[in-house]
This record gives structure tokens, C-alpha cells and sequence, in this order.
């Protein structure tokens, strides 16, 4: 415990050098919000419930990093497709919502340290012949447009090329409904949303066991926004530190599928 107590220590004490190189938090404590950009149709990190309220993880988690703050939480949801063109357009103040960190999408925002593990799935219906990734050539594969599910998929190259043919859609919650009802063959999405979806929804589907690909979550920030970057990396701790983002993630999952204290340890 002492360690983690240093570590966060040496975390809050990065702020005020970092608000000298860039004024991004000062502007989120002067307006009093922040807005969160989101992606509405990804459940379990942020979805709308039946009664059109916005619910989730990473909204959860949120509220209680503007308690630290100071600020009042805005939630915005966005087209995922044009995230960083809402960011850059200053539409939102971050991008939070299962937001996996690869290096194109780093050389354009600023990431927060990974505070979750995901791994890209292929989701297939319960009753079809698929098992194995070999299984699916010639399959017509679903995905997210703009998802990291699509560099995943473009990365694998010899994958992708035996397939038939890649369908786009907005939502992963529309692209499960679509591989449910025999539009496409296999859906390739977040573990944590497949998993979550067809347990909740009872859907015959199931996943894979061979995974496409492992990923971190974070949250990102427009490039050079250092100062507000380095707040919620310490607000992150402090969540750790007092057991909320535990409890959060024993709400959502039954058990702590956060990794930042981990991280912590590590660094200490």
C-alpha cells in the first residue's frame, strides 16, 4: 500500500508541472464540464437503457472522476467513425468508451495509461459448423466501421484474405443482431461486448476460443493536452487507491477486470 500511495503522490505532483505547459485543465475547471464523447450502441461501456438514459462501466467511471475534478460529467454520444474529428473539432473533451490504444490512433491523442484488457473475437451463431479461425474462409465477416476491430482485421492479412466479403456497420449492437437473424457468417467485436451482450440478451451466439487479437482500453485527449491527460491519470489512481473502481467493476462484471493497479505495482 505504500507503494501505490507514493506512486499516486508522484502522479498529483505531475499536474502542476504539466498545467504549465498547457492550459487544458485549467479550461475544463473554468467552463465546470467535461464532456464525455462516446460511442451510445456499446454495451457494456456506455449504451442507452430502456428508458433512453446513458448507462455503463466507463460512464461510471467517469462520474466519479469529475467528483474529483470538480467539474459536472456531459455525456455526448458521437458517430464512433469521426471520434477524432469530434475531438479535434472540440465537440467533446475526450474520447471514453472502450477506447483501444493503437499506434496510429497515438500519434493523434493523448492517451491516458491502459486502465482495462480486451482482446478482438469472433462471434459466430450456436448452431453453425465454425470452430477455428481456418474454419471461416470464404465467411462473410462483420465489423464496426472505424472500430480498432478493423485494424485488427487488416492486420491480419492472410486472415482477412480468405474471407468472402467485410460488411461496415455503425454499432456493434446492430452488427450482433444482424450475425443473429443469418445476415453475416461471424461478427469480429470486443470480448467485453460480445460476452456481455449475449449473456444479457440470451442470444444463441458464442465466441471463438482463438482470439484475433489483444488490446488495451484507455481514454484519449487531443495531442498536447499534457495537464488534463496527467488529472485523470491521477484521479484513475485515486479510484484505485479508495476501492470505487473496484466496486464499479464488481457492479458491471461480478469481479475487478481493471488493470491499473497492476500498473501501479509495476511502476513502483
Amino acid at each position: 500500500m505504500k507503494k501505490l500511495i507514493c506512486c499516486l503522490m508522484a502522479l498529483m505532483m505531475l499536474v502542476p508541472f504539466a498545467a504549465m505547459a498547457d492550459d487544458s485543465l485549467q479550461a475544463i475547471l473554468d467552463k465546470g464540464t467535461f464532456v464525455l464523447g462516446f460511442d451510445p450502441g456499446f454495451p457494456p461501456m456506455g449504451f442507452q437503457d430502456a428508458g433512453g438514459g446513458y448507462i455503463g462501466f466507463d460512464l461510471d467511471i467517469a462520474v466519479e472522476v469529475c467528483a474529483i475534478l470538480g467539474v459536472e460529467l456531459e455525456l455526448q454520444p458521437i458517430d464512433w467513425d469521426a471520434k477524432e474529428m469530434e475531438l479535434n473539432s472540440k465537440n467533446i473533451d475526450c474520447i471514453w468508451n472502450g477506447f483501444t490504444v493503437t499506434p496510429a490512433r497515438a500519434e493523434v491523442v493523448n492517451f491516458t495509461f491502459p486502465y482495462m484488457a480486451n482482446e478482438q473475437v469472433l462471434v459466430v451463431r450456436e448452431d453453425s459448423a465454425f470452430v477455428t479461425l481456418d474454419d471461416l474462409a470464404g465467411a462473410r465477416l462483420g465489423v464496426q466501421a472505424g472500430s480498432s476491430a478493423v485494424d485488427a482485421l487488416n492486420n491480419a492479412a492472410e486472415f482477412k484474405a480468405a474471407l468472402g466479403d467485410v460488411a461496415e456497420f455503425d454499432m456493434n449492437t446492430m452488427l450482433l443482431m444482424d450475425l443473429a437473424q443469418g445476415g453475416v457468417d461471424v461478427a469480429l467485436l470486443d470480448v467485453i461486448v460480445a460476452g456481455y451482450y449475449i449473456s444479457t440478451e440470451n442470444a444463441d451466439l458464442r465466441i471463438l476460443e482463438e482470439a484475433l487479437a489483444p488490446e488495451l482500453f484507455a481514454i484519449g485527449f487531443r495531442k498536447g493536452e499534457d495537464a488534463l491527460t496527467d488529472a485523470v491519470n491521477a484521479a484513475l489512481v485515486e479510484l484505485t487507491l479508495n476501492g470505487k473502481l473496484e466496486a464499479i467493476s464488481v457492479k458491471w462484471f461480478t469481479t475487478d477486470v481493471t488493470i491499473i493497479s497492476d500498473m501501479i505495482e509495476v511502476v513502483s
